[in-house]
């Protein structure tokens, strides 16, 4: 979740500054708790909310017997300890293929299935597209089509992000990414990338507005960039991310899905409070579901992915155990109108 490298990046950015098609939007199920309720009743929790996509960080097969008939576009994931072994092994691929998808294929509407979660740079980094090429074998061999193979990553891949037009991988990543943009834009499928305004406020509230990080500032403009205007963080982040695939060869034409984003509502952390957790991503919701795109990429509507649908007591103390929606008896911590990302698809 973190993104270490945005977070100067952007402050960077407001201090020298004056001022994909979209079915609806997703919700990641995190399971990093002791105390979640079933997978049955967090499915139909999810039918109930209007929500239309649900992002898995590893496969479950409790999970996907329960999302069996329930229409909604699901995210698959690769645990990344996996990762190796997916690489190197074609067999475990098949294996991994033929336990995971192809026996819930028909009753489950995967989207895309991901490698890896964050691992770019990084000393997992090499494995993940071998990992990729082989589940897409593995895909093809078990007669499972219109699924896509991706992965993830959060936005420390970007080596430069000031200004959002001059987005560029950073050294150490460009040597993975590149490849991996490039096979995904001959199969036009999108990469996904995790981005979190919130990381960069709350390392330097002083300099980054509390209103530009939670699209709250859309009367005017705090960032410009060659006479594009930004009114919003979010947007900055996508656009310096296709600036950054842009400048790879044969990766022009690679989409970008915003496989999470989100705002934790307590933990101690600046700006970790329930009003401000509610009102961005209630703006999150709102603007994807506008289909204004960004300003780079205007009337192309964002893909996004909220994180996460419960807080999850097993991960690290702090605002980490706080990015739910709900709490785990399925309570809202605040309420999201996840109608408003589904009135214009």
């Amino acid at each position: 979740m973190m993104s270490a490298l945005w977070i100067a990046a952007c402050c960077s950015l407001l201090l020298l500054s004056s001022s994909s098609g979209v079915e609806g939007i997703g919700v990641n199920y995190g399971m990093i708790a002791n105390n979640l309720p079933s997978p049955d009743k967090v499915i139909a929790l999810y039918k109930s909310r209007n929500i239309t996509d649900v992002r898995l960080f590893h496969p479950d097969t409790a999970v996907l017997a329960a999302l069996q008939g329930s229409g909604l576009g699901v995210v698959l994931g690769t645990l990344n300890e996996d990762l190796a072994r997916l690489a190197s092994d074609a067999s475990f691929a098949a294996s991994w293929v033929q336990s995971y998808v192809q026996p819930f294929a028909a009753a489950v509407r995967f989207r895309y299935v991901a490698a890896g979660n964050e691992v770019i740079p990084g000393d997992l980094a090499a494995y993940v597209l071998p990992a990729m090429r082989n589940l897409e074998s593995a895909l093809l061999a078990a007669g499972v089509t219109g699924v896509q193979v991706t992965t993830a990553v959060s936005t420390s891949v970007l080596g430069s992000s000031y200004p959002p037009s001059q987005g560029a991988f950073s050294e150490a990543a460009v040597a993975t990414v590149g490849p991996i943009a490039s096979f995904l834009a001959s199969r036009s499928a999108p990469l996904l990338v995790n981005v979190y305004p919130y990381f960069a406020y709350s390392a330097d509230p002083s300099s980054v507005p509390l209103d530009y990080a939670l699209l709250q500032s859309e009367s005017a403009a705090a960032v410009t960039d060659g006479g594009v205007a930004y009114t919003n963080m979010f947007d900055a982040i996508v656009d310096a991310v296709y600036a950054a695939l842009g400048r790879v060869q044969g990766a022009e034409g690679t989409e970008v899905v915003v496989s999470e984003t989100g705002w934790p509502s307590g933990g101690g952390g600046a700006g970790a409070t329930v009003g401000n957790a509610a009102a961005y991503v209630n703006n999150v919701v709102r603007h994807v579901g506008s289909g204004r795109g960004t300003p780079r990429r205007p009337g192309k509507k964002v893909e996004a992915f909220i994180f996460a649908m419960f807080n999850e007591n097993q991960k690290p103390e702090g605002v980490e155990q706080h990015f739910g929606l709900f709490q785990p008896d399925m309570t809202e911590v605040y309420h999201v109108d996840f109608t408003a990302a589904g009135s214009s698809s």
